[in-house]
């Protein structure tokens, strides 16, 4: 049976797909600075060796540049400097002895591709290290000019380091007011256009980014942190009243309407000063007319359980706009909370740990490390072997284009070779109709530097090809010919792509072999995630089970994704992991409508009884996750419906009628996922791994 896996459509949609920029422009160009400025100036003083160290360093470090806290942003930098310096020491001390650098190319390979164990923007720096060791392999020289040669290096990645933090005392905390923003336009737009399952474009994603922004390490210190973790939580309760007015609301079309649009109008105009680091004195205008549309639907008569919800969200909108006006480095003096304490599920495990539970074969981490130390070695001795002219464009390819995925080394290998095409011939039509002085040469060199670092994430294609004519140009200042050994270059980076194609199919790490695990995780998780709603007096525990909750749901998709992409997925299992993750949403959709009914004063004396049929889902949804990886098929639970049947009918008996409705409908869509799930796990039973 087919899986749908065309090559001819996949080699199309990989040379014409085209994603969104998503580095400012002001990133691009600083780094852009970084590079060009030390080059100019060592043009200008007669010291132009010192110069393109520098600029080569800067180059090399440029996509360790990510947003983040200006601290978290200084040690990835100052850590991607310094492998690139050492690496570049190795390489200038030991480049002249094949066997030697044969093995620091195994070494350096495995070591680098174990990093990706830490995430894509370590896994770079790994990256990073392999292409400076056998770049600077070509160049040998003796302890002295390998001290200078790796100093340069290393100064020019602490350059860009500089120009990337240089912002820094004046806007100390723009990442964090940033990512707040982002998270509160989004609730304003599930407060304008209200959904039962609580999803507002980019919501979720925005939410895990701001976690890791405020509370992943190196996170900022201080006052105003205490502020912005304020935030953080109201964000979070502000989510589960919104969905909670939503779900009380069915049945009465357009009660509390305006009053959502209000609190819409007060969350954008607290993302706006959080934006501008500026008092939010239009956020308070904007609450001053929500609380007279709170009095008036009040007034009016409005049900207890809503009006319950339109109160709760009023003061936490209040506290939104206080504790706005203290975020931020003039307003740390007045900060009224105590600092969040960090969830045990964003707190880091030991480096040495991490790395200690990858090394097995069966790490997809290990497996890439493994292929990143042959494929290196391979490629280095080959180059060395047959003396192939410009032959460090051969590893250096290999290094670049072999990832983790099938999906990525493929892409990656294809967009690299016609990449590489294109600037090749992009730089030779450039330079041939450009006036022959340095200056020219270096204005080109900055336009095609610029393009490679703002176009990057949107099209690597043509990234490729503006960085390969910048290094091009950037080697013609050391006397290479721009205009010579196209064809070695483009031989050179064809045979590392292969090579990479090659080593990944030769032991590959196929994503159809870890997606039942992934999504086994985010079955558990939801698990997880219902066992805490059983005990709502616990908030810390919903708070850090939500969290990972999302982690889960993000690994799972991004699995999904990268399996979809590989050729010879079984169409049955791509339908099997695309339904239960769909499925997965609805249930968690679910559980957080569940939890915004916790709060409700109605609910205390119920829930005892909700509780337990919400356990009682959460141990059949935990059996459902175990046994999809161990593929068998599981029933689903017999007396869940009829429990939910007698639920419903016993809180209908307390006289609330709004709640009893509420809790009616929830726990309904509760049973029909969790009998989903299991019906898909069951009748998946027999899919291939």
């Amino acid at each position: 049976m087919s899986n749908g896996y065309s090559f001819r459509a996949s080699v199309v949609d990989t040379l014409i797909r085209t994603k969104r920029p998503d580095v400012p422009m002001r990133v691009a160009l600083r780094n852009t600075a970084a590079v060009v400025l030390p080059l100019a100036l060592g043009i200008a003083f007669g010291y132009p060796q010192v110069g393109i160290g520098i600029a080569a360093g800067a180059l090399d470090t440029m996509f360790s540049d990510q947003p983040g806290p200006y601290q978290q942003r200084l040690s990835r930098l100052f850590l991607a400097a310094l492998a690139a310096g050492v690496a570049s020491l190795v390489g200038f001390l030991i480049g002249n002895w094949i066997a030697p650098m044969a093995l620091a190319c195994a070494v350096c390979g495995f070591a680098g591709g174990m990093l990706v164990v830490f995430g894509p923007d370590i896994a770079r720096v790994g990256m990073t290290s392999m292409l400076l060791l056998v770049i600077t392999a070509a160049t040998p020289t003796d302890v002295r000019g390998a001290l200078a040669g790796g100093g340069l290096i290393f100064a020019g990645g602490m350059l860009l380091a500089l120009f990337s933090i240089a912002a820094w005392p004046l806007q100390r905390y723009r990442p964090e007011r940033t990512a707040l923003a982002v998270v509160f336009r989004g609730l304003s737009d599930l407060a304008r256009k209200p959904q039962k399952d609580g999803e507002a474009p980019g919501l979720t994603d925005a939410m895990n980014a701001l976690q890791v922004t405020l509370l992943g390490r190196h996170h900022a210190h201080g006052r105003a942190m205490e502020a912005f973790r304020v935030l953080l939580e109201l964000a979070e309760r502000i989510r589960l009243e919104l969905i909670a007015i939503a779900e009380l609301e069915s049945g009465r079309h357009g009660v509390g309407e305006m009053f959502r649009n209000d609190a819409s109008r007060v969350l954008v105009a607290a993302a706006d000063a959080l934006d501008m680091a500026e008092p939010p004195q239009r956020a308070e205008r904007a609450l001053a007319t929500l609380q007279a549309s709170e009095r008036a639907l009040l007034s009016g008569g409005t049900a207890m359980g809503i009006g319950a919800h339109i109160q709760a969200l009023s003061g936490q909108l209040a506290a939104v706009v206080r504790n706005t006006n203290w975020a931020g480095s003039r307003g740390e003096e007045r900060a009224q909370r105590a600092e969040t304490a960090l969830p045990k599920t964003l707190q880091s495990a030991s480096a040495l740990s991490t790395l200690r539970a990858n090394l097995t074969p069966g790490s997809v981490a290990f497996r890439h490390a493994v292929r990143c130390a042959v494929v290196l070695t391979v490629a280095f001795v080959i180059s060395r072997h047959y003396a192939l002219p410009h032959g460090y464009w051969l590893p250096m390819t290999a290094a670049i284009v072999l990832r983790p995925d099938f999906a990525a080394t493929f892409s990656f290998g294809l967009l690299r070779v016609v990449g590489t095409v294109l600037g090749l011939m992009l730089t030779t039509f450039v330079l041939r109709f450009t006036p022959d002085v340095v200056w020219a040469h270096l204005l080109v060199m900055g336009i095609l530097c610029l393009v490679f670092r703002y176009l990057a994430g949107a099209h690597y294609g043509i990234a490729v090809a503006a960085l390969t004519g910048t290094v091009v140009v950037l080697l013609s200042f050391e006397g290479v010919d721009p205009f010579s050994a196209m064809s070695d270059r483009v031989l050179n980076t064809a045979l590392g792509s292969a090579l990479a194609l090659l080593a990944y199919l030769l032991w590959p790490s196929w994503e159809r072999h870890q997606t039942r695990l992934a999504l086994s995780h985010m079955l558990c998780a939801y698990a997880d995630y219902l066992d805490a709603l059983a005990v709502p007096e616990d908030e810390a525990r919903r708070y850090e089970v939500r969290t990972a909750t999302r982690t889960a749901r993000t690994n799972a998709q991004a699995s999904v994704d990268r399996m979809r992409a590989e050729p010879g997925t079984p169409a049955v299992l791509l339908e099997l992991a695309e339904t239960l993750y769909a499925n997965g949403n609805r249930l968690a959709r679910t559980s957080m409508a569940l939890e915004s009914l916790i709060d409700d004063p109605a609910a205390g004396a119920a829930w005892p009884h909700i509780g337990a049929f919400i356990r009682e889902a959460s141990t059949a949804l935990r059996r459902q996750g175990e046994a999809l990886t161990r593929i068998e098929g599981i029933e689903a639970p017999p007396a869940l419906r009829e429990h939910q049947r007698t639920l419903a009918d016993a809180v209908g008996r307390t006289g609330d009628r709004e709640l009893a409705d509420a809790v009616a409908r929830l726990t309904d869509r509760l049973t029909d996922n969790v009998d989903t799930i299991a019906h898909v796990v069951n009748r998946r039973s027999t899919t291939p791994a």
